[in-house]
């Protein structure tokens, strides 16, 4: 039988979510109170599916975002999120035509790029989508650190007090907005995201555990960092404690905020072990303590997927490390990138871009562009793997001066 692609109507959301659930290893009967939940974050103008004899058999949805840029600005993003193909219909081409038509889609909104985190690495690349951001998690050896274990406090004048999750809804949503704009790749989170993050929403199949909250305030008075992190409880031979400390998100506005909420989550008692969560390759943490080689590299990967749909809002949209110009040729298969671009960039930092005739001096794909866009990327490394070709002599290391960014971009959200 034809497999029809197409929008969702309300009465296909059931069968939908259970086609999301097999998709994802899930038990695929839901209850009404799942479907009604996923339903509450689901827009069915950008959400689609592909049925056969009335049944679903692949899921595909996007959602509006709001990316941070290189220097603070943003991009309208389409991000894109629950991507199955049920395992009777794999290699049929329905993903293929399900994301085609999205990114169209939102290329006609006017959406600049489109963003996503891979489940599986080999899949996005032939659409478009370039590694952006990298991610970590370390795990630390508390005892290993060197950290004197009478710290009671950060010497800065600052304060790191507990707070309940009534006050992180109040205070989290204003910090959150300091630290995005102050991080490229990090992306919006609307009023539900912190909801959930608080246990005030708890969807059906949620593991939810009630984390423990701080805060880091100033001398000022000022809120400048927020953790949460959850704890087991486990103790080894002769009643040694041997817990374990996950962080569960740590947002800092300043670099004393980072340390001293590190430094916090490493002094209590009874913990042994702390689990980074996902951070940023070139975070802080291993670096504050006397003994790096305390805290360990367990994960290390890809992490935020971008795919340029608009190259002039795009590269128009971000700073630039110094003045300089460079023309770039981007392939792409699509055709919503295609074309020659000269990129020139001023004494402030701020660039124009325009279509152009000029002779290119790099070209490369539309996936090299987005692993290049938010800064993480070297042309000169992708030039080295056959990923970019370099038209003239040192044009390669002049994308570099101009694209590069001295720390690394970070998406600290999954979606």
């Amino acid at each position: 039988m034809t497999v029809a692609v197409r929008l969702l109507a309300e009465a296909d959301f059931p069968d939908w979510m259970r086609a999301l659930n097999t998709g994802f290893l899930r038990t695929p009967t839901c209850s009404a109170a799942e479907i009604e939940d996923h339903r509450a974050s689901v827009d069915l103008s950008r959400t689609r599916g592909a049925f056969e004899d009335g049944r679903c058999v692949a899921t595909y949805r996007s959602f509006a975002q709001r990316l941070t840029a290189v220097g603070g600005g943003e991009v309208a993003a389409g991000a894109v999120s629950n991507v199955t193909v049920s395992p009777t219909h794999r290699r049929r081409g329905l993903l293929s035509r399900m994301i085609t038509e999205d990114l169209g889609a939102a290329k006609a909104r006017g959406e600049a790029v489109a963003t996503l985190i891979a489940a599986e690495y080999p899949i996005y690349g032939r659409y478009g989508f370039g590694q952006a951001t990298r991610m970590a998690e370390w795990e630390i050896d508390v005892p290993r650190t060197g950290l004197d274990p009478r710290w009671s406090g950060p010497e800065d004048g600052g304060r790191i007090d507990l707070v309940d999750a009534a006050d992180v809804r109040k205070v989290g949503p204003a910090l959150y907005e300091r630290v995005r704009r102050a991080t490229p790749g990090a992306v919006d989170r609307d009023e539900r995201w912190w909801r959930l993050f608080t246990g005030e929403l708890r969807p059906e199949r949620s593991t939810w555990k009630d984390p423990f909250f701080a805060v880091y305030r100033s001398a000022s008075g000022e809120v400048d960092g927020l953790l949460a992190y959850v704890c087991d409880a486990k103790w080894g031979d002769g009643k040694q404690p041997r817990n374990t400390a996950t962080v569960v998100e740590l947002s800092a506005a300043t670099p004393a905020a980072e340390r001293a909420l590190w430094r916090y989550v490493c002094s209590v008692d009874w913990i042994a072990t702390v689990r980074t969560g996902p951070r940023a390759p070139d975070a802080l943490v291993a670096d504050l303590f006397p003994n790096a080689r305390a805290a360990r590299i367990v994960t290390l990967g890809d992490w935020l997927w971008v795919r340029v749909l608009d190259v002039v809002r795009a590269l128009e949209a971000r700073t630039y490390g110094m003045p300089g110009a460079l023309v770039v040729e981007v392939r792409d298969r699509h055709g919503w990138a295609e074309g020659r671009y000269r990129l020139e960039v001023g004494a402030d930092g701020r660039g124009t871009c325009v279509r152009t005739r000029d002779a290119a001096e790099v070209a490369l794909d539309v996936r090299e562009l987005g692993a290049l866009w938010l800064g993480d990327e070297s042309a000169v490394r992708l030039a080295a793997l056959g990923r970019l070709t370099e038209e003239r002599a040192g044009a390669a290391a002049v994308a570099d001066a101009l694209l590069r960014t001295p720390r690394s971009p970070w998406c600290p959200d999954v979606f």
